[in-house]
């Protein structure tokens, strides 16, 4: 066995690089990464002990939109670390006129679970949370899954 450190890396393929571009680059300032590549259809932050990174789909893909429960990503979500950190992101979203599906507001998956869901420029659902102390891993406590991951809203 061996002890991971966290996710290295995550690449999402946009259909519009530069409309997801002008979404992301705000958003990743915001969120405290930093811009350590900048190609014609490839982008890259590094932050946070995580990256991420936006490349352009093939030519075939361009009319297509992210669906959430077909094979592959689902959603992914960035820790905040501090409980105001969704607060203040949900009011930068605001001001990004970005799609806010739901919250701020608090889950069921894990005491104190407080969140916002959003979407890209492809429908990508995006979330940035914020758990208190150890979540779920505290003593006397367990994951919740609720119905969430199965409906078409869930994060």
């Amino acid at each position: 066995m061996i002890a991971i450190n966290g996710v290295a890396h995550t690449i999402l393929t946009v259909s519009n690089f530069q409309a997801a571009k002008k979404f992301y680059e705000p958003l990743m300032t915001f969120f405290g990464l930093e811009k350590v590549f900048d190609g014609s259809d490839f982008i890259y932050w590094v932050g946070g002990r995580t990256a991420v990174g936006l490349q352009e789909c093939e030519e075939a893909y361009r009319a297509e939109r992210f669906v959430q429960y077909r094979v592959g990503l689902h959603h992914l979500c960035f820790r905040a670390r501090e409980h105001a950190d969704i607060d203040r992101t949900a009011r930068f979203l605001q001001e990004m006129n970005a799609t806010i599906v739901r919250g701020p507001m608090y889950g069921d998956w894990a005491p104190g679970y407080y969140y916002v869901l959003f979407e890209d420029p492809d429908g990508i659902r995006l979330e940035i949370n914020y758990v208190p102390g150890q979540g779920v891993l505290a003593a006397d406590t367990s994951f919740n899954p609720g119905n969430d991951f199965h409906v078409e809203d869930g994060p």
